[in-house]
């Protein structure tokens, strides 16, 4: 009986100082994360929504533009840092951090397509306070199209760059889904997975291999961003992670598509995977929408071909 005891107050104190280190362990992760501070806070204000703040900047003069960034983790607005200032000489440019990224707030919940659909929806009633063209980057895009037909007097254009495949967005959430967000989502166990996906060498390798079409020209600042901006937030920056990619995010935007009467444009990089038919796919959908690729680029044209792309940017707008 001694011996059973003797084993379970040995096996309590060994899990509470693994707890323990691999708590500090998280500390220390998120806070070495952000030393260098590429987030920048100038020129920044905050729309005060129901579900939390909403970092954003407005540049320029003329008529609005709203620009999106995409949210696989480390996404910020951070994403437009090359092209915004340069769109403000003819717009009036908006630029967020989405709920649950950069330097918005990163509120514990689970974030649905229809979450932000709402907040896009609010932000353009309440801070732009007029119809607004939209360039949404990635799986944003979803998020533009639904918000447009949800509310036809908010959006005017859409822009489309390297939307997402309609497939992946009609995928559901199985269990072995919300599984893995339960467990991500757990306290200091959970995050120490979490920050194990979003850890430099991870973010690096995903650069290279998945979204930059010349590995060896990956904007290191912007790898800087997106590792800071995955850990800010502390233990909150992981519930977008969950969220996403336990597929909570994702819609049917089909018959949306169908029955937009947006203008809309849709901008594919160059070796973008399966780009080519995702577009065509989108194209069958709603046959108006007019495509342009962006040579020499990936998952980023307005990053890595920033000319090109805003070429683009100047004959849709």
């Amino acid at each position: 009986m001694k011996n059973n005891r003797h084993k379970i107050v040995t096996l309590a104190a060994l899990t509470t100082i693994a707890t323990c280190i691999v708590h500090i362990t998280n500390r220390v992760v998120a806070a070495s994360a952000q030393l260098k501070e590429m987030l920048d806070f100038s020129n920044h204000n905050y729309f005060e929504w129901r579900f939390g703040k909403i970092y954003y900047t407005k540049k320029g003069k003329g008529s609005p533009l709203l620009l999106i960034h995409d949210t696989m983790p480390g996404a910020s607005g951070y994403e437009w840092n090359r092209i915004e200032d340069k769109l403000a000489l003819e717009h009036t440019v908006y630029t967020i951090d989405l709920l649950g990224c950069g330097r918005s707030e990163k509120p514990g919940l689970t974030y649905t397509n229809f979450l932000f659909v709402q907040m896009l929806c609010d932000f353009t009633k309440k801070v732009i306070k007029e119809k607004t063209d939209v360039i949404a980057s990635g799986f944003s895009g979803s998020f533009a199209i639904m918000a447009s037909m949800y509310d036809k007097d908010c959006f005017n254009k859409l822009m489309l760059v390297n939307p997402t495949s309609m497939n992946t967005l009609c995928q559901t959430t199985t269990e072995k889904d919300k599984i893995f967000k339960f467990l991500v989502e757990l306290p200091v166990f959970g995050t120490l997975i979490y920050h194990m996906v979003v850890s430099r060498e991870t973010l690096s390798n995903q650069f290279i291999n998945s979204l930059y079409y010349n590995p060896f020209r990956v904007d290191q600042d912007l790898m800087d961003a997106y590792y800071e901006a995955a850990h800010k937030g502390g233990y909150y920056s992981k519930y977008l992670y969950t969220s996403f990619s336990s597929k909570y995010m994702n819609i049917n935007i089909r018959h949306a598509l169908a029955t937009l009467d947006n203008s809309i444009y849709i901008v594919e990089g160059e070796d973008e995977m399966n780009g080519s038919s995702i577009v065509d796919d989108y194209c069958k959908t709603n046959p108006s929408i007019e495509t342009a690729v962006v040579k020499k680029s990936k998952h980023f044209p307005h990053i890595e071909n920033a000319e090109e792309f805003l070429e683009q940017v100047g004959a849709f707008f």
